[in-house]
């Protein structure tokens, strides 16, 4: 016999190791994208151009600045505002 409420436990663990998983993988890019940043800060042998670069890339994806409208949007926000 089918248990009347539906058990979405397996679903929702998969979802949680697959997050789990970008998350480790997009932490461990920031931290060699900013070991880099130190590394070409540190060293006078590198050039000012390489220097920009880095900088550039970090300021774009490390400290974008997201508007919080966004992230209330992704997050579903106005739809839970509006279901109430």
């Amino acid at each position: 016999m089918r248990p009347f409420v539906q058990n979405d436990q397996d679903y929702l663990a998969g979802k949680y190791q697959l997050m789990e998983n970008h998350i480790q993988h997009a932490s461990k890019i920031a931290y060699l994208k900013i070991q880099s940043w130190k590394f070409a800060m540190r060293t006078p042998e590198v050039g000012s151009g390489y220097q920009r670069s880095v900088e550039d890339m970090l300021r774009q994806s490390l400290l974008a600045f997201v508007p919080n409208s966004h992230i209330l949007s992704e997050e579903g926000y106005y739809f839970a505002c509006l279901a109430n």
